[in-house]
């Protein structure tokens, strides 16, 4: 009997078939991509996508917002969400987020190479990188040994129109969040009526460096990789930084973070890519797109940055700083948003 007319033949041949269509092999074809919601600025995300297909093979879909705004997006999609890892410039929205319950616990081995102190309790979301908040100064307009031992004190009015900020960076936020949470929140009000009063408010925080660069005010704050970046850009600079240190909330260290979403239709490649940012390699692909601190242990930034341990910020952790309600209200009340 031919192997045509043999039944028994060609269903074994079908399944055979059919086996053989199912091995990894025959599905790479069609591979996972993953869709990262990047709250982070545009370059580092595009960084770390283009640094991970090569590695990989695995393509990422970049979804672009501000991190207030994905993580909101993330609530109104809930288990529809089409995003599988958030990454956002600052903790706040991602407390929210992990406090609600939509993000997915990131892998012990991820998280034990990053310090603790940048990890969510309950490791529902990861530091990735940091900055320090300084002080941007021009030389031509203000001698550094006038500039004041505290932030604080850039709300008095002997600094009218001297001192420039960006009330709606998510960093100055999360200054203000320090403030009411280590000196209360009359304190917290008095600091942001007084920078309402007397300073200058810009609208990002580059349009703020760059008045300070051409002297149309005396300082700014700031985070320390936007003078870094400006640095590249024009090769020669007229402003300097100036830390503010002892523990100063001028000198407050915040995070870019990042976390898998529950909702996510590819889990277990979601946190190997989570695994990736925070590994040497990923750290450095990052590191060397924007001027930030990597929180991989026992690595230091080749950007030229003052030593990660030279600086002495408050004693506030990412997560004292919970999801910065307290500061918005704060600064709605006093007509700051």
């Amino acid at each position: 009997m031919t192997f045509r007319n043999n039944p028994l033949l060609r269903g074994l041949a079908v399944s055979v078939f059919a086996m053989v269509l199912g091995t990894p092999a025959a599905m790479a074809a069609d591979p996972v991509a993953l869709t990262l919601y990047n709250g982070q600025h545009k370059e580092i995300g595009e960084a770390i996508a283009k640094a991970y297909e090569a590695k990989t093979g695995i393509h990422i879909n970049i979804r672009k917002g501000s991190s207030n705004q994905l993580a909101s997006q993330i609530i109104e999609e809930g288990d529809r969400s089409p995003a599988d890892v958030i990454y956002t410039e600052e903790s706040p929205p991602l407390n929210n987020l992990g406090e609600l319950g939509l993000l997915a616990k990131i892998d012990d081995s991820t998280l034990q190479v990053l310090p603790k102190e940048y990890v969510a309790a309950n490791g529902s979301w990861m530091g990735v990188t940091a900055r320090t908040r300084v002080v941007a100064f021009n030389p031509k307009v203000i001698d550094e040994k006038d500039l004041p031992p505290s932030v604080m004190d850039f709300a008095d009015p002997q600094w009218d129109g001297k001192i420039g900020f960006v009330p709606t960076s998510g960093a100055f936020q999360e200054q203000a969040v320090a403030i009411l949470k280590l000196h209360g929140r009359d304190a917290a009000e008095e600091w942001l009526t007084g920078l309402k009063a007397f300073g200058k408010t810009y609208t990002n925080n580059m349009v703020a460096l760059k008045a300070v660069e051409n002297g149309e005010v005396a300082a700014v704050l700031v985070n320390n990789y936007y003078w870094y970046a400006l640095k590249k850009e024009r090769g020669q600079l007229d402003s300097k930084l100036y830390y503010l240190a002892d523990g100063d909330v001028g000198g407050l260290v915040t995070i870019s973070s990042a976390a898998a979403v529950k909702a996510s239709k590819h889990p277990k490649e979601a946190q190997a890519l989570l695994a990736w940012m925070a590994s040497e390699e990923g750290q450095r692909v990052i590191t060397q797109t924007t001027a930030e601190y990597p929180l991989h242990k026992g690595m230091v930034s080749d950007q030229g940055l003052k030593p990660f341990e030279d600086l002495r910020p408050p004693k506030i952790t990412p997560a004292d700083l919970g999801n910065a309600e307290e500061a918005l209200e704060l600064e709605r009340e006093v007509g700051l948003l």
